[in-house]
This record gives C-alpha cells, structure tokens and sequence, in this order.
C-alpha cells in the first residue's frame, strides 16, 4: 500500500491515539527521535509521514500498522460519516482466531466501534487488561468470556460490559462467534 492509500484522516487518528495514551506531543516526539514541530506538522496532515515513521509510529502506540491506514477513500460526502463494509479498517494485533475491523470511521471520537470475528476454536489464555470501558454484543455464535476470574458463556443476543477488569476469551464452538465491541477510550 502507497502513501497516498492513506486516509485524510491519519493526522487525526494519531492525536486521538496519543490523547488515549495521555502522552504529550513532547512525550510522543521523544520516542520516536523526531522534533516537536515535525508531530506537530503530521497531527495536522501538514507533513506526510514515511512508511519507516508510520512503522515508529505504530510501535509507539504498540498497534498494528493496519490501524494507522488501510481502508479505502470514502465517497465524496461520506468521509468521516460512512464505513463501507469493503473499505473497513483492519486493527488489533490479529490474535491466533481473531479479526478485528473498525467500524467507525476513524479514531477521533471517545470511542471506537469494532466488528470482531473470533474463529471456531481460538482462544485468548492470557488475560487482557486495559485501561478502558467496553461493553459487547454477540451478534452471532457463542463466546466464552472470562472476566476477572469469572467465566461466562455468551450466545447469539447477549450482551456485556468490562471496566478494565483482565478478560480472557474462548470460542470453544465449531462455527464463528461475531461480536461488535464498543471501547472507551479508543484503544487501536
């Protein structure tokens, strides 16, 4: 993918990623080795970043590449408003089964909307904690969701809520789990 596959957006998001990280554009600038005025000019969409500092980038704010672009130009008068299902945004760290996309247009809201699909028989062992609210919603298959040492095991319907508690997960099933994550502050 070019750099002119990246979207508008990319400014933006990387604010949005460094608030939900409360670091300072000083804080973010001495990790990557750059000047203040260079994160500040890229924050803006003034400077275009390299592919190297997208890469910096997403170490620093230990995301995967693919969060920083990765979806399609929207249609004029969608930007910003729209998701396609073909142009989402894949994020996450792509855990052993699981595929995660954004479903909001991009990272500067106070949260983030996710579509995650866990595959039949993943797991997640080690417990996950993070410094955020979440509540899900199964849309289809089964989850097995360990909270805080409390396993619970979720169908088609059900819903629930995380307040940075560590969770664990496990799709124990033969067919896919789909479920829509919302999390507060937008951690990808």
């Amino acid at each position: 993918m070019s750099l002119i596959d990246m979207p508008d957006s990319l400014g933006r998001d990387i604010r949005a990623l460094r608030k939900s990280r409360k670091l300072t554009l000083s804080d973010l600038a001495a990790k990557l080795g750059r000047s203040v005025g260079w994160m500040s000019q890229v924050e803006r969409d003034l400077s275009e970043p390299s592919m190297a500092e997208i890469k910096d980038l997403a170490r620093a704010f230990d995301v995967p590449v693919s969060t920083l672009f990765g979806h399609g130009p929207a249609p004029a008068g969608e930007e910003g408003r729209i998701v396609r299902a073909a142009a989402r945004r894949p994020v996450g760290h792509r855990a052993s089964g699981l595929t995660e996309e954004l479903l909001s247009p991009d990272l500067t809201d106070d949260f983030e909307v996710v579509h995650s699909t866990f595959a039949p028989h993943a797991s997640r062992a080690q417990a996950l904690s993070r410094p955020t609210q979440e509540v899900g919603y199964i849309v289809s298959g089964a989850l097995d969701l360990t909270v805080d040492g409390t396993t619970h095991h979720l169908s088609t319907g059900d819903s629930f809520r995380i307040r940075g508690e560590p969770f664990s997960w496990s799709n124990p099933n033969d067919t896919p789990c789909i479920a829509i994550w919302v999390i507060a502050p937008p951690v990808y």
